[in-house]
């Protein structure tokens, strides 16, 4: 069976070579050639004296730096299989004539420039943050720099106690006398902005604000902005004093903020965008989640993240708005546990990032609905955000009426999942989610069957 480190090949030819690639830029893997996989058949092939040495002198010519996989003959019955391996490529990337490629689960995926250039970046360790920028240390603005400092040494993480041109040195904001992307972009004026909108449908805007400026600053504008356009109800629990709750907690909206500031890329001059509507929010950043993260990794507390923007993330680090690197979803879900009315939806799409809070129908904490059979089988399937068809094809179901009746209805009615595009059920490119309720629902299942 094909997957992330293993493909089948009929015969060998150009796409064995581009397989091969693929894994040199990933994980690692193996190409197993012999096999059918249109058919489901073993085929075998010929196997001569020289053969292994010209399939080898083929693959040394047509990439670069040049792979030599590890190679054996297996035998299926009387037919000869032959089995080409390579391991993570130290360097990357690795090319098939002038073209790169990296493995994406079970097929392999033509890298973009930017990509291209991510991955080479990932390989020597240096984020496009700490190049050199073509401003100048005059050009940032002092007052900030010391407003930082200050944050800095009141949080302890570090003590900088010199002059300024040395604690930007020590914190490699400047490099060889010339300030790095990342100074400028905390305390310059970068040509990047933050949209954010607020909403009564996709056409209609009611209120807009473009927040632009050094990112040192632009975290507490956008949150005012936000924080205008969102309800605040108040409540008395028994005490004399009124508690605030927000429509959303704040520290969730703080956090995916930040992380759109610190890992966006910023060789894409998209900005980054935030929509407000009546019951949701969502976060567009520019940039596909980094290095071997991918979406269903967010959804466990031990995933292990790649920084984009290392300098960034450090700033960010030691002034104490963002914890220890690699767990603002874990965080996220944290704030969320207190508004289990609340769905969060991750996605990518294209070249960005995109993060939905969606307010589903109000539930009672740990009040798990009652489910059929049906429905659970539906919610173990999400794994990620999927279409109708690939949902019924997961399930091995065939009649769409029996599929939308007895398990997408439910689900929905019962805000376990929710559509990705809800103002137009009918939208071709429709995916469902599993929301937090749904997922209380399948830990409870798993408890009774405990």
């Amino acid at each position: 069976m094909e997957s992330q480190l293993v493909e089948h090949k009929k015969s060998f030819g150009k796409e064995v070579i581009i397989s091969l690639v693929a894994f040199a830029n990933s994980d690692g893997g193996k190409v197993i050639v012999g096999i059918d996989d249109n058919k489901g058949i073993v085929c075998g092939v010929e196997v001569g004296p020289e053969t292994l040495q010209r399939y080898l002198n083929e693959i040394k010519v047509a990439t670069y730096p040049q792979l030599l996989p590890k190679t054996r003959i297996d035998e299926e019955g009387e037919k000869h299989l032959l089995v080409f391996e390579v391991g993570e490529y130290p360097v990357k990337p690795v090319a098939y004539k002038n073209r790169y490629y990296k493995r994406v689960h079970n097929s392999n995926h033509l890298l973009t420039l930017e990509e291209i250039v991510d991955l080479q970046q990932q390989s020597l360790s240096i984020s496009y943050d700490a190049y050199p920028s073509p401003n100048t240390l005059s050009e940032l603005n002092k007052g900030l720099i010391e407003e930082f400092f200050k944050r800095v040494n009141s949080r302890g993480r570090v003590v900088l106690r010199d002059d300024l041109l040395t604690n930007l040195v020590k914190l490699k904001l400047v490099r060889d006398g010339k300030i790095t992307h990342a100074a400028n972009l905390l305390f310059g004026d970068p040509d990047f902005a933050i949209r954010i909108g607020r909403f009564k449908s996709e056409a209609t805007i009611i209120d807009d604000n473009v927040v632009k400026g050094p990112l040192f600053l632009v975290v507490d504008e956008a949150m005012t902005f936000i924080k205008k356009h969102i309800n605040l109800a108040y409540h008395f629990d028994g005490s004399i004093q009124r508690k605030e709750r927000w429509q959303y907690p704040l520290e969730a909206l703080r956090e995916l903020l930040l992380n759109c500031i610190v890992h966006r890329d910023y060789k894409n001059f998209s900005d980054i965008v935030i929509k407000i509507f009546d019951n949701r929010i969502v976060f567009t950043n520019p940039g596909r989640l980094y290095g071997k993260l991918c979406l269903v990794d967010l959804e466990r507390d031990d995933y292990v993240s790649s920084i984009r923007n290392r300098l960034l993330a450090e700033a960010f680090y030691l002034t104490g708005d963002i914890e220890k690197y690699g767990t603002g979803f874990v965080r996220i879900r944290e704030f969320l546990q207190e508004y289990p009315e609340i769905a969060l939806i991750v996605e990518e799409i294209g070249d960005f990032f995109k993060v939905e809070l969606r307010i589903t129908e109000e539930v009672t904490p740990h009040v798990t609905p009652h489910v059929t059979p049906h429905v659970i089988k539906l919610l173990e399937t999400l794994d990620k955000p999927l279409g109708r068809r690939d949902l019924q094809e997961k399930l091995g179901l065939r009649d769409r009426e029996h599929f939308r009746s007895n398990y997408l209805q439910p689900a929905l009615r019962e805000g376990l999942i929710v559509m990705s595009k809800p103002d137009n059920p009918r939208a071709v490119d429709q995916k469902y989610s599993i929301t937090e309720s749904g997922r209380n629902c399948l830990a409870a299942e798993k408890r009774k069957g405990v």
